[in-house]
């Protein structure tokens, strides 16, 4: 089900191979038992029957497939190092959305950035990355990209077919962490993300917990809200700093900013 959520989602031709190629390693090794009822029909001893030979050239062919996926999503890769290589010629700094599916990471990069990306109330509604330039108010400026939502038990498949696009956050000089303050399952989402974030080797790196959608949450607070704030700061991923924000309404969007330049002057050349 995940996987046909996000060949529908998937916009850009690299979203489409990274789906692709999710979809191809997913099934192979599941080809077995395709072609079981054929599998009766020719056997002797010491013979094959028509299934085993097809279940054999399916496998080749899907492997054949996966292969060239990968190369062409290596070379999506050749390409991003050249643009961070520009960037970092530039001297621009580089921070990354983080985040649970729906956490409005996407709301957040059009408050910020003007970027007119789709941020529709469904999952995964971005799974291509978004990379825009963000001019802060001292004219710092900076670059701010876009990532997959992430959720619980993300298959395996889908991170390595995701490589192309997650490994921003490996060069990013800053995270920002974009939850759901108002979601109640917000600790567990909490979890979810700086799991996945240890799984990537990014956990060490300087992260903002960006509270958001505080707009849908009750004026005195939620238990939710307070359960989130206690996990991340027990964690063993804590939060650099804490900033409470609406995208939809933009409150919040000039603490944030100030929080961002504030680190980002602090921040030593980072990078892997």
């Amino acid at each position: 089900m995940i996987l046909d959520i996000f060949a529908q989602r998937a916009q850009t031709r690299e979203g489409r191979l990274q789906v692709e190629l999710a979809q191809h390693e997913y099934l192979l090794p599941r080809l077995v038992g395709q072609w079981s009822h054929l599998e009766r029909l020719g056997g002797g001893i010491g013979t094959r029957g028509p299934g085993e030979s097809q279940l054999e050239t399916d496998r080749r062919l899907v492997r054949r497939r996966i292969q060239r996926l990968k190369e062409e999503l290596d070379g999506v890769r050749r390409r991003r190092a050249q643009y961070r290589d520009e960037r970092r010629q530039r001297g621009l700094p580089t921070v990354s959305l983080i985040g649970y599916t729906n956490a409005g990471k996407s709301t957040l990069m059009n408050a910020l950035t003007h970027a007119g990306v789709n941020a529709e109330d469904r999952l995964f509604a971005t799974l291509d990355p978004v990379t825009r330039l963000l001019t802060l108010g001292d004219g710092v400026e900076l670059v701010l990209t876009d990532t997959v939502g992430f959720i619980q038990k993300l298959p395996h498949s889908l991170i390595a077919a995701f490589r192309a696009t997650l490994e921003e956050l490996d060069y990013a000089d800053l995270l920002l962490h974009v939850a759901d303050a108002s979601h109640p399952s917000a600790r567990h989402q909490y979890e979810t993300v700086v799991g996945l974030m240890a799984e990537l080797h990014v956990a060490d790196k300087p992260m903002v917990l960006v509270l958001n959608k505080m707009d849908l949450v009750p004026p005195e607070g939620s238990e939710s809200l307070s359960d989130l704030i206690e996990e991340s700061q027990r964690s063993s991923v804590k939060p650099t700093r804490t900033v409470r924000v609406s995208a939809s309404t933009k409150n919040g969007l000039d603490d944030l900013r100030l929080t961002i330049n504030s680190l980002l002057t602090q921040r030593t050349p980072r990078g892997r």
